[in-house]
């Protein structure tokens, strides 16, 4: 089962070295989300076409259906995507003792970790996770003491890059939304005040191959924090998304494409036009571990977020949400087990 650390954090099990799912990673299958029927076929979600010349329309219409898509010509390189996970990869091939250098300790948002919905279940997920928030220097020369400038930049430069692509992606989403560039400038003041820089937020997973895949679950149901998430993933199988009327429907993704899934604050400041999609992923029968690569894009934590609400005909929108500050909806969804739009319904 997992181990306490000396200072009592609960810290990830070596699940390469695991001949048997151990009972603290056996998943009940009891809460509501995860009861409802799983769908046998796969299911193909809008795909995008950056270059496009409707590529709003696309966008918007995707988001409001389906809170997700996937993008293809999005101009990340695939050089350098290959170069990422080719850093992921050797990060999470490392010895457990080597991770452990840079385990997330509280006070602390950078390093190897458990993922976060851990503390809203009894039971672990076949998962672990590195954060890297802005720079990752400081972890890095401990994973690599006498290598580790040309992984950083690598990863420097591909945040930068999804970043960029983020920027874009939501003037789309606001346009659509019919919020002007006035607007997403007040609302979007994307520089880190403690910092001088952008705020970058990438988390990094990797699932390793496990011996009883059918009794675990890799990440368990959830909504992302953010405004939207932007994923590259090296396998085709194993995320799925819930639908109210049909039950949890397995992607079919593209190996060409990100996957774009809206977060809580999108939703909020559409006031529910986009919604933010519980999704989950399942472990499949694999020799091989896979892994996925999340791009968080951020409001910052001192935002004010509510919903924009303009005439519609000559009738002012009713809200339907509460505004709350960034930091305090952090809070509220860590208090309400990740429930935390439901917290703010009018």
């Amino acid at each position: 089962m997992a181990e306490l650390h000396p200072i009592g954090l609960l810290t990830p099990l070596d699940l390469s070295t695991v001949e048997a799912v151990p009972e603290s990673h056996v998943w009940p299958h009891t809460d509501e989300s995860s009861q409802k029927i799983e769908s046998a076929k796969l299911v193909s979600i809008p795909v995008v076409d950056f270059n496009d010349d409707n590529v709003l329309e696309l966008i918007g219409k995707a988001c409001e259906e389906w809170g997700m898509f996937q993008l293809i010509n999005h101009g990340i390189p695939k050089t350098l995507t290959a170069e990422t996970e080719e850093v992921v990869r050797c990060l999470f091939a490392l010895p457990q003792s080597q991770k452990m250098k840079t385990l997330n300790v509280p006070g602390t948002v950078n390093g190897y970790c458990m993922a976060r919905l851990t503390k809203h279940h009894d039971k672990m997920m076949w998962h672990e996770g590195f954060n890297v928030i802005g720079s990752p220097v400081d972890d890095f020369k401990k994973l690599w003491p006498t290598d580790y400038q040309r992984f950083c930049d690598i990863m420097e430069e591909y945040q930068l890059k999804m970043k960029d692509l983020a920027d874009k992606l939501i003037s789309l989403m606001f346009k659509f939304l019919g919020i002007s560039d006035e607007e997403m400038v007040k609302k979007l003041s994307y520089i880190d005040p403690a910092t001088g820089k952008p705020h970058l937020a990438l988390r990094l997973n990797s699932y390793p191959p496990c011996p009883e895949p059918s009794k675990v679950i890799g990440l368990a149901a959830h909504t992302d924090t953010s405004l939207f998430t932007m994923l590259h993933q090296t396998r085709r199988e194993g995320l799925q998304i819930l639908n109210e009327k049909e039950g949890w429907l397995p992607l079919a993704p593209r190996s060409d494409a990100l996957i774009i899934n809206i977060g809580d604050f999108l939703q909020i400041i559409s006031n529910g036009r986009f919604s933010s999609i519980p999704h989950r992923v399942m472990i499949r029968e694999t020799e091989k571990s896979t892994m996925s690569i999340a791009y968080f894009f951020h409001p910052p934590r001192h935002l004010y977020v509510a919903p924009y609400c303009k005439p519609l005909s000559e009738t002012l929108q009713t809200p339907i949400y509460k505004g709350v500050n960034v930091k305090e909806y952090f809070l509220i969804k860590a208090q309400k087990n990740a429930k935390g739009i439901a917290a703010l319904t009018i």
